[in-house]
């Protein structure tokens, strides 16, 4: 009975989002206002049956997180849908299930779901973007994952690639929408300047951008962002009830690991900042329990670093100095950098998320480590690091001698910039 009620909200009280955008359209969804819940795209796509892809034959691009309210994968849901058939499975970096244990079988040299019998294919490992025999023969391109909320992650700039040749073929997208883990109202770090663009900086956004998946992909189409300006034929199913101030664990939607490490909200808040340290020769804790709450250096005396970054006053955050040895992880395969070596160095908790700077937290780390290591610390890969932070800012302040607070105020025009700029793209409040 609730299952028939819900139906009938969607023609009756639904809440209509503004859809004055040129290329793409948002979806009605049922007001659910006087419910104690959120619901996922994926969920009101459900309480729709699955109307917009009845009788479809549809492309998939998803991974681990594409799961309903009550923790059911959305090929699981799939599979129950007799007039739906499932030609592909498009997977994102690491994946489709993360660093969960794998699930598919591997028939031949095609790997497969067991749900659906779909090929699954990875567009990071192997492709750029999607082949076009993965779109050519399909009706939809059914988009259904939960983004970080930060710019690095490349699972934004693949989406994009989606759109890329789905608007050479003429293939309508759906997106179904999901949250921002860390809030939707918080922006943060400079905007990425065109000489550093990369897969993990392709668009022109704050390294903490604020924005949802659906959101984000409304302003990718609507700006033309996609190669030679095309356009795709977007729809987004919005989420009911969620608000921007909100934090992934606030709200009552299973959270599934989104990548190796981002096991909860506070380490995807950590990632915001840490990440960074990739760009240099600092082990970012990769290789142990704490990945993104760690920082050290064999050449490192974590007793001296843990004074110096204490001393720097920032909020929310609480170190202690720390040994460890980095060992290989499970999940992206990679090696630790100082594999099987001493490190010496730092460890920090998130006392209060609240005021919690990830990015001053971060830099402060290089740029001490810069400075009370001149013969040891290094940029590595060619200034990755300027690329990762989508402006050479951050290096030219460390060689400056600068001390670390000076540093966030530096790009607070473009927050504010960036702010205005994507209000017409926001679909909740």
């Amino acid at each position: 009975m609730m299952r028939k009620f819900l139906l009938i909200l969607i023609f009756f009280g639904a809440d209509t989002f503004a859809n004055d955008f040129q290329y793409s359209k948002v979806e009605e969804v049922p007001d659910l206002s006087f419910m104690p819940h959120v619901y996922s795209g994926l969920d009101v796509l459900e309480q729709m049956d699955f109307k917009p892809l009845q009788g479809k034959t549809i492309a998939v691009f998803c991974n681990q997180t594409a799961v309903n309210r009550n923790g059911r994968h959305l090929l699981d849901i799939l599979k129950d849908q007799p007039d739906i058939y499932t030609y592909v499975i498009l997977t994102p970096q690491y994946g489709l299930f993360g660093d969960q244990v794998n699930k598919t079988k591997i028939i031949g040299k095609v790997e497969k779901d067991p749900n659906t019998g779909a090929r699954i294919v990875n567009l990071l490992d192997r492709f750029v973007k999607p082949p076009e025999w993965t779109i050519r023969d399909v009706d939809i391109v059914l988009v259904d994952l939960q983004d970080t909320g930060v710019r690095y992650t490349t699972y934004m700039t693949t989406l994009t690639k989606i759109f890329e040749v789905a608007s050479e073929l003429h293939k309508p997208v759906i997106v179904l929408d999901r949250p921002n883990p860390i809030r939707g109202d918080r922006m943060d770090g400079p905007v990425v300047r065109t000489t550093y663009q990369s897969f993990e900086g392709y668009h022109l956004v704050p390294i903490r951008h604020g924005l949802t998946i659906g959101e984000y992909a409304l302003m990718v189409n609507e700006m033309g962002w996609v190669k030679d300006l095309q356009r795709a034929e977007l729809t987004v199913i919005p989420m009911a009830n969620w608000k921007r101030s909100l934090w992934a664990d606030e709200i009552d939607l299973p959270f599934t690991p989104l990548a190796p490490g981002l096991v909860d909200v506070e380490a995807c808040l950590a990632y915001t900042g840490m990440n960074l340290l990739k760009g240099s020769n600092l082990n970012w804790g990769q290789g142990t329990t704490k990945p993104y709450f760690r920082a050290g250096a064999p050449w490192i005396s974590g007793r001296v670093f843990y004074q110096k970054i204490k001393n720097v006053n920032l909020p929310g955050v609480k170190f202690k100095h720390i040994q460890y040895t980095p060992t290989q992880t499970k999940g992206d395969g990679s090696v630790p950098l100082y594999y099987q070596e001493k490190c010496s160095g730092i460890e920090f908790e998130i006392t209060n998320r609240e005021i919690f700077d990830p990015l001053a937290t971060s830099t402060a780390i290089m740029i001490l480590a810069y400075q009370l290591y001149p013969q040891q610390f290094e940029w590595i890969h060619d200034d990755y690091i300027n690329k990762l932070f989508g402006h050479n800012l951050l290096t030219a302040f460390a060689a400056q001698g600068k001390t670390p607070e000076y540093l966030p105020p530096q790009w607070v025009m473009d927050v504010i910039r960036f702010s205005k700029f994507r209000e017409r793209f926001l679909l909740y409040k």
